[in-house]
C-alpha cells in the first residue's frame, strides 16, 4: 500500500518535519497612529521536509529568511499562515499547552555560543534545567545525565559545576549541543552553529555534529550562509533567495550540477585548493531586492545572467525536475 503524501510530495512515513507553505510577514509600523503601511515579506511560501535521521542543509544569502524559517518551525515567531507538522502533528495549530508536549522532541542550537547560554547558571543547570521543567530526569539521575551528556560532546564532567565565561567559543558550543541533547530529541536545529567560531574550530563542532548523529539517530536542519559550511554534513540542500526555496537536491547532485542560476553562484564560489579542479566563478551583480517589495515574477530575475522576458512576468513553481530534485526555474530543462 502506498504511503499517504502531502503538499511537499513525499511520503508522510519517511518525513519526521513537513514544511508546507509557510509564510511569514512583519508588519511594518508607521505614524503617530500606528498603521501598517507594509509588510517585510521574511519568508514568502517556503515547502520542504527533513526526514528521519537525516540532515537538510538550509543556505542562502544574509537577510534571504533562513532564520524566520526556523524560528517559525520552533514557534518561536509565530507564521502569518502555512502548516508546519513534526511527527504527523500540525505544530502550527497547537496551543501553547499542546506546544509544551512536543517541544522535547525539538531542540535548537543558537549562532551565538556567547549569548544563547545563561551566565548566572551553571553548565550543569543550563543543561539539567529543561530536565527538570519536563520531569524527564531529576536530582542524581539528572546530575548522571548531565554529565553523561558532557561527555558525549567532548568535555568533562567536573565542567558541571563550572560557569560559560570560563570557556572558549568552541567549548560554549559544545554546551549548546549538550543542552539540545539533553531531552533526546527526534529533531535538532542547528542556526549557523560554526558561523561565529573561528575556522580551526569549525571543523570540530560539524565532525561532533556527524558523529552525534550517527549514535542516536537524530535528524537535523542546519541553516549556513554558504555551501562549503553544509557540503560535508548535509544529505541534502535546499538553498533560498529572498523569502523562497529555489532549489532541493541530494547533497552529490547539487554540487555535481545545480540547475539554479544562484545555486551555481553559491557552488562556484566555495574554494578549491586544487587549481586544476577549480572552476570559472559566477559573480552576481546587483544587490538582493527588499523583501518589503521583492520584483515580480521570479525573485531572481534582477541578478540573473540568463533572465528572459518569462522571468520577469511569471513565478516559477518549485518543480521536480529529476530524481529527488526540485528547482525553481523557467529555464532549467526537465
Amino acid at each position: 500500500m502506498r504511503a499517504a503524501e502531502t503538499d511537499t510530495g513525499r511520503p508522510t512515513d519517511s518525513n519526521l518535519l513537513e514544511v508546507m507553505e509557510l509564510v511569514t510577514w512583519f508588519p511594518i509600523v508607521s505614524g503617530i497612529l500606528g498603521r501598517v503601511s507594509g509588510h517585510v515579506k521574511a519568508v514568502d511560501g517556503v515547502s520542504f521536509e527533513v526526514r528521519k535521521g537525516e540532515t537538510l542543509g538550509l543556505v542562502g544569502e544574509s537577510g534571504c529568511g533562513k532564520t524566520t524559517v526556523v524560528r517559525s518551525i520552533m514557534r518561536l515567531v509565530e507564521p502569518t499562515r502555512g502548516r508546519v507538522l513534526f511527527d504527523g502533528e500540525d505544530i502550527t495549530a497547537m496551543s501553547r499547552e499542546q506546544l509544551r508536549r512536543v517541544r522535547p522532541k525539538m531542540q535548537m542550537v543558537f549562532q551565538d555560543p556567547y549569548g544563547s547560554l545563561n551566565p548566572r547558571l551553571t553548565v550543569g543547570d543550563i543543561i539539567g534545567e529543561a530536565m527538570e521543567f519536563h520531569g524527564l530526569f531529576r536530582g542524581k539521575e539528572r546530575d548522571e545525565r548531565v554529565r553523561d551528556l558532557l561527555e558525549k560532546v567532548g568535555l568533562s564532567a567536573r565542567h558541571a559545576a563550572r560557569y560559560p565565561h570560563e570557556f572558549s567559543g568552541g567549548q560554549r558550543q559544545r554546551i549548546g549541543i549538550a543542552r539540545a541533547l539533553a531531552m533526546n530529541p527526534k529533531l535538532v536545529v542547528c542556526d549557523e552553529p560554526v558561523s561565529a567560531l573561528d575556522v580551526s574550530i569549525q571543523s570540530q563542532i560539524l565532525n561532533l555534529l556527524l558523529d552525534l548523529q550517527q549514535e542516536l539517530g537524530v535528524a537535523y536542519l542546519f541553516v549556513a550562509h554558504g555551501l562549503h559550511v553544509v557540503k560535508h554534513v548535509s544529505t541534502r540542500v535546499a538553498v533560498m533567495y529572498l523569502g523562497k526555496i529555489v532549489e532541493i537536491a541530494e547533497s552529490e547532485e547539487l554540487y555535481r550540477s545545480a540547475l539554479h542560476p544562484y545555486t551555481t553562484a553559491l557552488v562556484t564560489s566555495i574554494p578549491v585548493p586544487d587549481p586544476k579542479r577549480r572552476v570559472k566563478r559566477v559573480v552576481l551583480e546587483g544587490d538582493v531586492p527588499s523583501p518589503i517589495n521583492p520584483p515580480p515574477g521570479c525573485r531572481f530575475h534582477t541578478r540573473c545572467p540568463r533572465a528572459e522576458a518569462l522571468c520577469r512576468e511569471s513565478e516559477p513553481p518549485l518543480r521536480e525536475v529529476g530524481p529527488d530534485h526540485r528547482v525553481a526555474c523557467h529555464l532549467a530543462a526537465d
